[in-house]
């Protein structure tokens, strides 16, 4: 099987998407500030989205604490349309670097939204700590916490719905989410739940030939949605794209590693959470993590990275 799709010569975008992005591009700018601090302040203008109990586009949300003292909750989507006895389950970790976003930024909002939606799921949408006031590994044990929360049955009866199965659970996860997802199934494989099992299904433009495995089981488990993934070696697509993708830089990514990595150690984006293939790659081969489906995008400076991760799960019997 291919590793990967060519990517295209060039890239046409209807010209909202463009200022979108544009838009975008600078407000990352104007809150990434050269101390290695986030203007939080200017994050103020990003817009959010209040839970609905009445349902918006098919799709009721509320909201649940999991630990106040550290600020950890999550968003409940609940499609209503559909009333069979067991819907699937997505644990949802967004995106943005790991220093932004929110559960209820409207973006990610909107986002789980048409999940819930058109999969057919009940999404919860983790609001982890970020960086850099929260370094690695905050964030991850914010992802696993949630799970825990969701394996005692107490919880579940009083804030799910009654139709949520558990045993069908995905872990989901766009850009910093999806390295987010892969650490958090890889931390909770060594946890023993007594209701929930976490697998991955990543596959790369295919349905995977294990998939039996996750019948089996009953469940579903991992989407990488364009994972943020390094090293430090700048490899084809980082250096083929950089400048021109029409998402983020280099100097970004930098920047969001440099606020994201543990203070005390010395700066490496082989650190194991960043370049999760590379020499200090954690052994994944006996770990009970089964097969999964990555997301590449043509036109994403860290294409090459995602094909990498994909390949290393293959080699190591995933």
């Amino acid at each position: 099987m291919e590793s990967a799709a060519k990517t295209p010569k060039s890239l046409t975008l209807p010209w909202t998407t463009r200022i979108t992005l544009w838009l975008l591009d600078i407000g990352l700018n104007l809150i990434m500030r050269k101390d290695g601090t986030v203007n939080r302040g200017l994050l103020k203008l990003v817009p959010l989205t209040p839970p609905s109990s009445e349902p918006i586009n098919g799709v009721k949300t509320y909201d649940v604490v999991v630990d106040p003292t550290r600020k950890l909750w999550f968003r409940v989507f609940v499609p209503t349309q559909y009333t069979v006895e067991d819907l699937p389950e997505m644990v949802f970790c967004h995106g943005s670097g790991y220093i932004v976003a929110s559960a209820d930024t409207q973006l990610y909002d909107d986002f789980c939204r048409k999940f819930a939606r058109e999969l057919h799921v009940i999404v919860v949408s983790v609001d982890y700590r970020l960086a850099p006031e929260h370094r690695h590994p905050a964030q991850h044990e914010d992802g696993l916490d949630v799970l825990k929360f969701l394996d005692v049955e107490e919880n579940r009866s009083k804030w799910l719905p009654g139709n949520a199965n558990i045993s069908k659970c995905f872990i989901a996860g766009d850009s910093a989410g999806g390295n987010m997802a892969h650490h958090v199934a890889v931390r909770a494989s060594q946890f023993n739940f007594q209701q929930l099992q976490v697998q991955y299904i990543l596959t790369l433009f295919e349905t995977s030939p294990r998939s039996s495995v996750a019948e089996e089981r009953m469940v579903v488990g991992l989407v990488s949605i364009q994972p943020f993934f390094g090293g430090e070696e700048r490899i084809g697509s980082e250096i083929r794209l950089n400048g021109t993708a029409p998402v983020l830089t280099l100097k970004q990514t930098d920047w969001f590693w440099n606020a994201f990595l543990p203070l005390g150690e010395p700066y490496n984006r082989d650190h194991p959470v960043v370049n999760v293939s590379g020499r200090y790659a954690v052994d994944i081969s006996k770990m009970d993590l089964p097969p999964t489906i990555v997301v590449v995008a043509g036109f994403d400076i860290l294409r090459d990275w995602q094909i990498r991760y994909y390949e290393w799960l293959k080699k190591s019997g995933k």
